[in-house]
């Protein structure tokens, strides 16, 4: 039976008796077999969780591999993470899979069935977070999780690598201040999403580091892509009183900033300037080449791999870690107009 059993541990038989249920039926759920009914597996999970079970580890399959989950493949920073995930893989000899599942919050069910038949050597999930019964079913099969987090904080109880989100909001808005302007807009990301609060926050410390107020007006949010980023600018620059300068939370956004501020025959950054966020590939070939914050997504992954890989081998590890950020200067800020 693949269970670890230890002197005195209640048996698989007294698990199945407290649960009215077959040994062979708590043999399934504790070895993934996905033919029992979901009541019925989440009844067995809470008691072989209770009760210190663990599926054993297995032998290293013939082709190991790492599952990264999104909620979107089509973001243009996922590629990033892939690039990060896919050289440690490649430096330990395992292969890659991509699934798209669930929201920005957490993946689907369907997703967390089909992991468990997968049984890859680990999962990176690109998510807030991971809800519970999801991450009792990845504990009892020993399959180990880490959660890239661009979108927000996950619980403490997840291993997760981040990055300094505050702090990118904090340099973006001081380079504008730096640079003269006082009337700055901000348009972040979405109202739910940690990090767009996070960066958010640093925004409003820069500008009270400065003595200067927040135009509650001249806040607005996003959603991380190019329409939602020309949406809200073209709102906020179409004012008498508009701003000499707006921060964007994501370089899709702020490039969707450029085009409403060129559709309104403003020229940047000689009558408006604009920062992004995240440092995509992109950003260096807009028009003008985007000022930004380099969110160091590439190597967020490669350290959410390696922390994988080091669970899968059963060595301790730090659970959280957040990377640093750097201000990417470029062509898309100035000095306010005269």
């Amino acid at each position: 039976m693949d269970a670890e059993e230890r002197p005195g541990k209640v048996t698989l038989a007294q698990i199945a008796e407290t649960a009215g249920v077959s040994v062979p039926t708590v043999s399934k759920v504790l070895n993934g077999r996905q033919d029992v009914s979901a009541p019925t597996r989440r009844k067995v999970e809470r008691l072989l969780e209770a009760h210190g079970y663990r599926r054993t580890a297995r032998s290293a399959p013939e082709a190991p591999l790492i599952e990264i989950v999104f909620h979107e493949l089509d973001a243009i920073w996922a590629m990033e993470l892939i690039l990060g995930v896919e050289k440690i893989a490649k430096d330990h000899g395992a292969g890659v899979v991509l699934t798209q599942s669930g929201t920005r919050h957490a993946p689907g069910p369907e997703w967390i069935e089909g992991v468990l038949r997968r049984r890859p050597l680990g999962v990176i999930l690109v998510f807030s977070t991971l809800p519970k019964e999801y991450k009792q079913q990845l504990r009892s099969r020993s399959i180990p999780f880490v959660i890239i987090d661009p979108a927000g904080d996950p619980e403490p109880d997840v291993p997760s690598v981040g990055s300094a989100n505050w702090s990118g909001g904090l340099a973006a808005t001081r380079h504008l201040i730096e640079c003269g302007h006082r009337r700055i807009g901000i348009i972040t990301g979405p109202e739910d999403m940690m990090c767009s609060l996070a960066r958010l926050d640093g925004f409003r410390s820069a500008m009270a580091t400065a003595g200067l107020e927040t135009d509650p007006t001249l806040v607005a949010y996003g959603d991380f892509h190019v329409e939602g980023g020309y949406e809200r600018a073209m709102s906020m620059l179409s004012r008498s009183d508009r701003p000499t300068a707006v921060f964007a939370g994501s370089d899709l956004q702020a490039i969707g900033v450029l085009e409403a501020a060129s559709a309104l025959g403003l020229r940047t950054p000689h009558d408006l300037s604009v920062v992004g966020y995240d440092d995509v590939a992109v950003a260096k070939w807009s028009r003008p080449a985007l000022t930004t914050v380099h969110q160091p997504l590439r190597k967020m992954a490669e350290a959410a791999s390696e922390m994988l890989l080091r669970l899968h081998a059963g060595v301790n590890t730090t659970t959280r870690m957040e990377l640093a950020i750097s201000l990417v200067l470029r062509k898309s800020t100035a000095p306010p107009p005269a």
